[in-house]
């Protein structure tokens, strides 16, 4: 199973993949890297997140898999399929840190929904603009309204009713 997980993502060895961004785990464990600016950026709200984080919502960002590549820790990945409840890499599923339960991402067929707070921009201030959320997503099963200008979705951003 792990042995395929190159499958859309960037070879280690791709000469041409030029690291824009690096993440990793709490212990350092699994690290990883990112070639291009997130494809988008959202805030979800959804019981899923919710659960899954430990938080009322859960701040994310979009990559297509190809513009990322699996450093170190590959061995210590686990894969969880949240709708068949089955702890294998049946995407899309939950990646996350064997060693220290990190929520790595969440892996979809070309996608990669990775985690902002993972990653090091060298302080909260110097988070870079597309990393900032766009939106609010599952706005409707919040559990805290949230003041700001950004549209907030029932469901899907642009798939579901805007509130």
């Amino acid at each position: 199973m792990k042995k395929e997980f190159g499958e859309k993502f960037a070879s280690i060895t791709d000469g041409d993949f030029t690291v824009k961004y690096r993440a990793n785990c709490y212990c350092d464990a699994v690290q990883y890297e990112v070639r291009s600016e997130p494809v988008d950026a959202k805030i979800c709200h959804c019981l899923g997140c919710q659960k899954l984080h430990g938080a009322p919502m859960q701040w994310a960002v979009i990559f297509h898999k190809h513009d990322v590549r699996i450093t170190k820790g590959i061995e210590h990945l686990n894969f969880y399929n949240s709708e068949l409840k089955k702890h294998e890499r049946i995407l899309p599923c939950k990646v996350s840190c064997a060693l220290c339960g990190t929520l790595i991402a969440d892996e979809g067929r070309n996608m990669w929904l990775a985690f902002p707070s993972l990653f090091d921009f060298g302080g909260a201030s110097k988070v870079p603009e597309k990393f900032k959320p766009t939106c609010h997503i599952f706005y409707s099963v919040r559990i805290i309204d949230m003041d700001d200008d950004l549209p907030k979705w029932s469901g899907h951003k642009n798939k579901s009713e805007k509130l």
